[in-house]
């Protein structure tokens, strides 16, 4: 009796702490960051906390100085004649169709000494947002009264057509591109104008290894050396564009410890309004399939580097172990419990809002969706049709497909014609050196995450391992026979069937299970996002404008400081100088990834004490490069061209802490045009000479 008595004392001392820690819970609002539309920027906030007037014309300011750079990156206007300043890694991949015969920029860089030098760049563009128009309420009121989420749904986007259309014949909206942004899960609705400008130019681009000193291993990480800037300008009519009402205008000296600072930027996409069972979905299968994939493509790059030195294959590699490391910290940060559980606390919140005002529990609803699709990840994300997958898999729905031409009573003989001119081309890639490889590859990931009921991955095997069963399949074939093959052409589908071909095995195994998690997956697609917009119009309720929404790629400013910050074991100062740069050159004798263009080897000692990079506390993501960041005064001065490592987790939620935005300081822009480029007349033109 002592003992039950016990233990009912400690279950209720228990249940009391328990019910006191939900009382005393005040949500983070902070974890969801801090990248707000420009219609919902808490001007009186920003005001209070860093001591300047925020609203009305400083944010349009703001707002037109801005840039989406083509759909990647973003950019900013720089100066009164429609200078452009973006990062060099959004240029990049458009400096092939401007180089002339001879020419290297990424190993000497670029400079135009005249604007008549200056280089048009077929297919490139900006846009600048110049109008936007709030309408929620016009919207929503044509979309009441309906009674399903697909009725509302329908309703909603006629509505927002319409209103397109009408304001389109506006004077302020004519020649503009007019798109709808909804944000909150369509709480709140937009309408975004913005002006295009196709004639973009280049004036100024350094070297690669200037930009892109460190290369990957100094990738996300802090402190930083890298020049990443390019410069390009606007052409209106064969002029330059007059920007003098909308630019920044550039300060070298005006940044320090401590300074408020603002990003102005296109973000490209975060998932902070997810639930828990939804990241607990990322965490366990979704990235982590994504990331082991890759990191076995990697290694086959790495390989085929190392044989053949091919450029090309190392921009693939830097681009897949950019990827690497962004997916690793992301799934590092769901592994994180701290972090996990502000999250877990804040769901809990709002699900206590809405179940005790009588209202659904959507989140326990997703999360029973969400066991439905766990288990279908690997089939959906590896073993589709797609271009790039094993050649062997493709030559499989090539075969499904003709089976399906051969029984169908109604196809033609045209059809038919088709599909045995086409399939002796497909089974040719069963040949290429690199298919045993990819199709090993493909084979272990089938069995690292294939389920007890997956027995099509345990055919495919037949008892081998990965290595054996590929090498196996590759060999007994007869689509890796051209004799075999035209005789296969003369089958029918009853025949075909009854083949004990592993490749026919595959797909009459593979193929139907690929086709059967895609129709779960595609299945309850409908109602998962119905009940996450159902869950963010909650929390929208809750909350209303007091939280940003999720980055969707449209323009954004966000707020902070500039300031360092405590990282292994040590402290990272808030700003970085060229001779930290030349220290780590020699301390890696001088040798690639920190290697240095040969104009930069013997450096004047007045570069060496100039800023170069610095960190803040404004918040980031993928997108956001090429972004302007600017002081109180709307001053450029600095430029955002990545994030530190423990950044990586804000795809999720944003930890002011240690989340650290790395941008190249405008500082070190000028003392490098001034003292290597010799670029007298841009510095004259960004009024800092």
């Amino acid at each position: 009796m002592k003992n039950r008595l016990t233990y009912l004392f400690i279950s209720l001392v228990f249940i009391g702490m328990s019910l006191s820690l939900q009382a005393q819970y005040t949500p983070q609002m902070s974890d969801f960051g801090k990248m707000w539309p420009f219609e919902y920027v808490p001007a009186e906030e920003f005001s209070e906390n860093y001591q300047f007037q925020a609203g009305g014309e400083w944010l349009d300011d703001v707002r037109m100085a801005a840039l989406q750079f083509a759909n990647w990156c973003s950019a900013s206007f720089v100066s009164p004649d429609g200078l452009i300043l973006t990062n060099h890694h959004c240029s990049r991949m458009v400096l092939e169709r401007i180089m002339k015969e001879g020419e290297d920029f990424d190993a000497h860089g670029f400079y135009a000494a005249d604007t008549a030098d200056e280089r048009r760049t077929p297919g490139l563009w900006v846009r600048q947002l110049v109008r936007i128009m709030d309408v929620s309420d016009r919207v929503m009121q044509a979309a009441r009264g309906a009674e399903t989420d697909e009725e509302m749904i329908s309703l909603r986007d006629s509505a927002i057509y319409a209103v397109m259309e009408e304001v389109s014949e506006q004077e302020d909206w004519k020649n503009l591109e007019i798109e709808p942004v909804l944000y909150y899960s369509g709480v709140k609705i937009s309408l975004y104008g913005y002006k295009r400008y196709d004639d973009i130019r280049l004036v100024m681009i350094p070297e690669l290894q200037a930009a892109y000193f460190g290369g990957d291993p100094d990738n996300f990480t802090y402190p930083r050396y890298n020049l990443d800037f390019t410069l390009w300008r606007a052409y209106e009519d064969g002029k330059p564009v007059n920007s003098s009402g909308f630019y920044y205008a550039f300060n070298p000296d005006g940044i320090h410890a401590g300074e408020p600072i603002f990003v102005v930027g296109n973000p490209g996409s975060t998932e902070r309004y997810r639930t828990m069972a939804q990241y607990e979905y990322d965490r366990d299968y979704r990235y982590q399939i994504q990331l082991d994939w890759m990191k076995t493509n990697y290694r086959e790059l790495e390989k085929q580097f190392e044989e053949s030195g091919d450029r090309m294959l190392q921009e693939q590699m830097f681009m897949i172990s950019n990827s690497i490391k962004a997916i690793q910290g992301i799934i590092d940060g769901l592994h994180n419990e701290k972090l996990m559980d502000r999250k877990r606390q804040m769901e809990n919140y709002i699900r206590r809002q809405v179940t005790d005002a009588g209202g659904d529990d959507y989140w326990e609803q997703l999360e029973r969706e969400y066991r439905k699709i766990s288990p279908e990840m690997m089939e959906v994300l590896l073993l589709g049709p797609q271009s790039g997958n094993s050649g062997t898999v493709l030559m499989a729905y090539a075969v499904d497909a003709y089976l399906e031409v051969l029984e169908d009573e109604d196809a033609d003989t045209s059809e038919l014609r088709q599909f045995r001119e086409m399939l002796p081309g497909i089974a040719e890639s069963l040949s290429a050196e690199e298919e045993k490889t990819k199709l090993a590859n493909l084979l272990v990931f089938m069995k690292r995450y294939a389920d007890d009921d997956d027995d099509y991955v345990a055919a495919i095997l037949d008892g081998d391992t990965p290595d054996e069963a590929a090498d196996r399949i590759l060999k007994e074939t007869l689509f890796a026979s051209e004799k075999k093959m035209k005789r296969f052409l003369k089958w029918d589908a009853e025949k075909i069937r009854k083949n004990d071909d592993p490749v026919i095995l595959m797909a009459m195994t593979l193929v139907p299970e690929y086709v059967r998690s895609s129709t779960i997956m595609n299945g309850n697609v409908n109602v998962r996002r119905a009940l996450e917009n159902k869950i963010a119009r909650e929390m929208f309720g809750v909350f209303g404008l007091k939280l940003p929404p999720d980055a969707t790629g449209t323009l954004r400013i966000s707020d902070g400081r500039v300031s360092g910050y405590t990282y292994n074991g040590t402290e990272a100062p808030y700003k970085t100088h060229f001779f930290g740069m030349y220290d780590r050159y020699h301390s890696f004798n001088g040798e690639y990834p920190w290697s240095m263009p040969e104009r930069w080897l013997d450096p004047p000692v007045e570069l060496l004490k100039e800023p170069l990079n610095f960190v803040s506390t404004v918040d980031i993501i993928g997108g956001n490069s090429g972004s302007a960041m600017i002081n109180r005064n709307k001053e450029l001065v600095g430029l955002v061209f990545d994030g530190n490592i423990e950044s990586l987790p804000g795809n999720f939620i944003y930890d002011e802490e240690v989340n650290r935005a790395v941008g190249v300081h405008a500082g070190g822009i000028v003392a490098a045009l001034r003292h290597l480029y010799g670029a007298g007349r841009i510095l004259a033109e960004l009024g800092v000479e």
